[in-house]
Formats: structure tokens, sequence, C-alpha cells
């Protein structure tokens, strides 16, 4: 890495901390009357200029997130070019990463996420502290509301948790943004950045549900529930926009609970798309100047939303796809050589002859760097959907080689992890439970690349628990790793549970051979000249968000200079205005400016598409040689048991006798009980290593596994 580029990527580090500590500084001010007395001198000055107060109030409440995106994607394209040079010491994110509450209930939580929850906890209770003992010294009765004391008193209250609820409604987008992803610059992804999401998403349907049914309560007490409840007020607040909003929240916020989510996955899907019927009416209901505090995370969803969806458009085809016993298919499909993504990454696919709609995550089982053509995942069929696949490519193994046909993919991503942080330690113990496996079947490819150029751990140790046998189909991939055959790189030791069979006898060897019951489906005519090229690099989507920014402003500004005209002599005017007719104007320049920034995004993406698709040859499962002596003494490493799970306990003190003086990364994906388990045990070995300062240090990590 240069001296420029290291200067370069520090100023942009300050330029981040300095605009993030100008956000929260700027919400933890906006509750008290001094900031409300100065605000109002500050409109009172911009709308006399061209920008009016809505240029004032996109510049100090939305952009400052929307600039933290973009340099942030600047960072991440400047990091990319120098990530294998500048890793981090493991030690250094030992206090950030490790579990410091495990619980059935929170889950697994850091050091650093408990202490962001308690920050935003402090946050709203300054909040709503300052509004409501303001409103107590200054009550002003309501003209069209007759309300005693308490009355006035309970309706301030019920106001005041609108806000809270406004303020989670501020952040409730931001994790999950994908190609824009500002959690990306503190090394988070996006599968697990979802939990704080949900997280937000109920805090912020519990606030808003408080409001809306005290202020329902307050109408009915003082006898005026029918007169205020169906108003859609010219200005101020619109009482009826709030009310729709709130229940199509608690809709969604419903459907997705995990008993709907996981067994009703279409109804959870479908209802979340009515995200843009509540947003609407969020801004009719609290008006522009409450909408540009919420703005920022609005802007960057809807632009990564667009730019996601042109760039998984056209769509191209499978180039094989392999069925294995217990319902398991890897899918091979094409991609550019000039496509690469680190390992744990995921895509999303479509397929249009299942659904035209819905998306499915899944974690990549390649390497970039070993494959060129191809990327591949695999596909447990559990539900409706992975089980129409399997239905789809059975129906085409059926038929004869000359009729079959290609079939069509949209395929979005790859999206991972900017750096490999998270990987260079002296050992690695990856724990597995079930689907889990498939983002350590990518980290086992790359480390075994020849290409890599990252440094991989020495020692890797994988427990892989499963319910069958024929669930070990799944490592197939790495099947060459296990006999040994192939590196030199590094030592793969294999822990194999099976805990729904008891059989005796059964080792290593006869497990392998179930690989050779796998069927493949080969697809002579391809349906698209198309390959996965990728999102576009992270310079060209800030250079994106930065042009829409400027021309949603461009818009706004010529819109309510057209409607609603500037200046003193307009005061009149701006009264008469209709308050939903601003708010429909602030719609109407973002629709636009999505626009403009779709049609530079689309020419981008046709620039890219004009190379077609490489010519790509199938892969064949070969043969394993299971009796040479290389093999043999491989096998032996490994270790199957049946009928129980794993003791982490016992694991995890064998492996720090046996690693005395190391680093060791624990990582971990599978099901929640089983990600506990493991916390549990890495808690108490972190324990014993403080109290000692003599063993091996364990880091503890969670992955989590889309399939």
């Amino acid at each position: 890495m240069t001296s420029s580029s290291t200067l370069l990527a520090a100023i942009l580090k300050l330029l981040i901390i300095f605009l993030f500590a100008g956000w929260v500084v700027l919400w933890l001010l906006k509750p008290t009357q001094i900031w409300t007395r100065k605000w109002k001198q500050l409109e009172d000055s911009a709308n006399n200029t061209i920008f009016g107060y809505y240029g004032l109030s996109f510049a100090v409440y939305t952009f400052p997130v929307i600039a933290i995106a973009i340099i942030g994607l600047l960072l991440l394209d400047l990091k990319a070019g120098y990530q294998s040079r500048s890793a981090r010491s493991p030690s250094e994110t030992n206090f950030f990463s490790n579990p410091l509450v495990v619980n059935s209930t929170l889950g697994i939580l850091s050091s650093i996420e408990i202490l962001a929850a308690f920050l935003f906890i402090v946050f709203l209770a300054w909040t709503y502290y300052s509004r409501i003992s303001s409103d107590f010294k200054k009550l002003v009765p309501y003209k069209s509301l007759k309300l005693n004391t308490w009355q006035l008193k309970y309706h301030r209250v019920a106001t005041r948790f609108g806000l809270l609820s406004e303020a989670c409604l501020a952040l409730l987008l931001l994790p999950i943004l994908r190609g824009l992803a500002v959690f990306r610059i503190l090394g988070i992804q996006f599968e697990a950045s979802v939990r704080y999401h949900t997280w937000v998403g109920t805090a912020m349907i519990l606030f808003a549900t408080i409001h809306g049914a005290s202020t329902l309560l307050v109408w009915g007490v003082s006898h005026h529930i029918q007169d205020e409840i169906w108003k859609w007020q010219k200005t101020g607040r619109i009482y009826l926009a709030g009310e729709i909003a709130l229940l199509v929240g608690l809709v969604i916020w419903v459907t997705s609970l995990p008993q709907i989510r996981r067994r009703k996955f279409e109804i959870f899907y479908y209802t979340h798309h009515f995200y843009v019927i509540f947003l609407v009416f969020f801004l009719f209901h609290g008006g522009d100047r409450h909408f540009y505090t919420v703005f920022p995370g609005i802007f960057l969803f809807s632009l990564d939303k667009l730019i996601r969806i042109i760039q998984s458009s056209p769509k191209t085809c499978m180039v094989s796809a392999r069925i294995f016993p217990g319902k398991a298919v890897e899918l091979i499909l094409p991609k550019d050589p000039g496509l690469k993504y680190n390992p744990t990454s995921v895509i999303f696919l479509k397929i249009p002859t299942i659904s035209h709609l819905q998306w499915h995550s899944f974690s990549i089982i390649s390497s970039s760097r070993a494959d060129n053509h191809i990327l591949s995942v695999i596909v447990k069929c559990e539900g409706w959907w992975t089980n129409s696949l399997y239905d789809l490519i059975n129906a085409e193994l059926d038929k004869t080689e000359d009729k079959r046909k290609g079939i069509p993919v949209a395929i979005e991503g790859p999206y991972g992890p900017a750096s490999l942080d998270f990987l260079r330690y002296d050992t690695l113990l990856l724990v597995a439970g079930g689907s889990g496996i498939t983002p350590f079947l990518s980290i086992l490819t790359e480390a075994n690349s020849a290409a890599s150029k990252s440094r991989f751990p020495s020692r890797i140790h994988l427990v892989h628990v499963i319910k069958k046998a024929q669930d070990f189909c799944l490592l197939q991939s790495i099947s060459h790793l296990l006999l040994d055959q192939s590196t030199k790189s590094f030592h793969l030791n294999l822990k194999l549970f099976i805990t729904r069979e008891t059989q005796t006898g059964v080792g290593m060897r006869e497990l392998l051979n179930e690989f050779s019951k796998a069927r493949t489906l080969r697809v002579n005519s391809v349906c698209s000249n198309y390959a996965a090229y990728g999102p576009e690099s992270p310079s060209w989507m800030a250079a994106i968000a930065g042009f829409c920014s400027i021309t949603f402003l461009i818009f706004l500004i010529c819109f309510n200079h057209i409607i609603i005209p500037s200046g003193k002599r307009s005061k009149m005017a701006k009264e008469k205005t209709p308050s939903w007719v601003v708010d429909l104007l602030l719609i109407a320049a973002f629709v636009l400016a999505l626009a403009c920034s779709a049609s530079v995004a689309g020419f981008l993406r046709w620039r890219r598409l004009r190379k077609g698709i490489p010519q790509i040859s199938h892969r064949e499962i070969e043969a394993l040689d299971l009796y040479s002596d290389e093999a043999r003494n491989a096998l032996e490493a490994h270790e199957v048991y049946f009928g129980g799970r794993p003791n982490f306990k016992e694991i995890f003190g064998k492996l720090r006798n046996e690693s005395d003086g190391s680093n060791i990364g624990v990582l971990v994906c599978g099901p929640e009980s089983m990600k506990e388990s493991v916390a549990l045990a890495c808690q108490q070995e972190s324990e014993c290593f403080n109290a000692k300062r003599t063993e091996s240090c364990f880091t503890f990590h969670t992955l989590n596994f889309t399939l």
C-alpha cells in the first residue's frame, strides 16, 4: 500500500467519524428548546434563498448519512486493494466479537452490541424526557379538543411516543442495505445485520402502537373520537394517514414473527412489501419536515433496491445441476472471470419458472480464484420454493438430453465481507449444524486455492453436526480435502456427528461412497447469453448515490418554486397550500431522481453485459481413490460419531491443549441452540484465559447461513 493510499484512507475515515459524530449530536440537540429556536431562525433565513427550508432540511438531516455511505463505499474500494497487507491482529477484535451475554431470548450479544443498544436506549430516554418536560411546563389547550389537564398531559405523552417511533424509523432500513450497505464499513454483513433491523422494527411498532392507542383513548374519553378519527386535515398532522400507517405497520410486524415467517414464508415475503404504503402514509401523517429526519434510510434503501433490480437483469441460465441423496441440490451458474468475491459471500436467486417475485439467498460454496467461470451453491430442499426447484430439476433429468432446456435464473450479488480479518488466526475451529456448513465450504475451497494471496490458518478443525448420514453429501465439494490428495497448504480434521442414526461399522470411507449416488443434469442448450457479473464497483455505486442526491434536490427546488413560490410575499400562498401537496412534491422529486439514477445504472450494466457468456465445460464428480496409502492416513484423522451431539467444552479443552499459546478463531453457523452452546463454551474458555493468561486465546464469530 502506497503512502498516498494510506493518507487518503485516513482522511476518508476521519470524514466518516466527523459526519457520524455530527449526525449524533444533531439528534441529541433536536429535542432541546435551544435547537428549536435556532432551527426556526435558520428556516426563516432559508425561505428567502433558492433552496428553501426543504433544501436546508435535506442538507442537515438527510445528506450526512448519504455522505457517510458514499465515503464508506470509496473507502471499501480503496481497502480492497490492500486488505491482505493491512490485516488486523485477531486479538484486536477479541473484545468486540466474543460473546458477553448468551441467552435463549436475547441470543448471543457481544460487548459492542450491548454498548450500542445501551447508548440507543439512553438516547431514546433523553429524547422523551426533554420533550415531555418541556411540554408539561407550558401546556397549550387544543382549539378543536376540550381536554382537561390530565387528558391534555396524556395526549402529550402519546404524541412524544410517536417521536420515539420516528427515531427508530430513521435507523430501520440501514441494516438491510446490500450494495450501499453502511454497516459494511464496520465489517458487518447483510445476513448478520438483519437482526438489528428486527430489533429496531419491533421497538418502532411498540412506540407507534402506544402513540396511536393512547391518542384514540384520549379522543374516546373526551368524546371526540368520531370527529377526529376520520380527519384528513389541510395542514398539520393528518390523523387518518397515521392510522393507516399504524395498521399497515402492525400487519407487517405480525407476519414477520418467527412462527409465521418460518412456516408461511410467502405470507411474510409479500406483506413485507407493504412498506411502500407505510412510508407514504407516514409522510402524509408526519409532514415533510419530520420526513427528512427518516429520509436517509429510505433514500439509500430505495436506490439500493433499484440498483439491485437492474443488476439482476437480464436473466442467465444454470450451467448444470446435481442432485444428492437427502434432497440436496447443487446449482452451477456461469460467472464472468473478472468477478471476484471473498469466502462466506451470498447471492440471491430468483427462478421465474417457480415464482416471478420470490428471491432466496444462498451461501456460495465455490472460490472465485479456483473457479474462474462458475459459481456454485447448495440448496437443501425443505420448503415450498426449494421443493419446487427439486421437482423442476428432476423433471429435466427424466427427459432425454436433446430435449433438455436451460433453466432461467436471475442472480443478484454476490455480497460478502470486505476483508478476511476474521479468518487470520493460527488455528480455526469451524462448527456447523446441518445446512450451516455452506459458508465453511467456501472458506476451505479458498484456503486450498493456489491463487489465494490471503493468509489462512495452517490447521483447521471442522465439527459438522447432521441428522442423517445422507446429509454428508453436503461435503462433496471438499471431498479431495478430506482425503488430503491435493493440498499441503493446511491440515484439515473433521469430526462428524450424526444425531438421529445409531449405525455401527460405518466410517468415513463408507460415507464418502455416498457421493457416487449423485445425479447430474447437463444442459446442452443455453437460454441466455449472460453470465453473473456482480454489482458495480463501490466507486461507481458512490457516484450513483451522489448523482441521485443532486438530482433529487434540483427537482425538489424546481417543483417547490413552481407550485409554492418562495419569499415573504408568498406567505399567504404557502398557508393556502395543503400539506399533502408539499408531500406529493417530495415524492415526485424522489421518483424522478431515482429514474435518472436508474438510467445511469442501466447504462453501466449494459456496458458490462456486451461481453456475453464464456464457454464453460461441465464439471464431473471425480472418482475418489479411497484405498491409497495417503487416503487411508487421511481417513484415520477424521472421526465419525453416531447417536449423539458434540461436547463443546471437551472439544475446546482438547483444542486448547493442542494449540498452546496460539490464537484460535471459532466460527459457528447453524441453529440458534448450537450457536448458544458454542458461545457458552467459548465464554468459559475466555474466562479461563483471562484468569491464567497462559493458555490459547479463543475468539468467537457467528456466521448466518443462507441455504
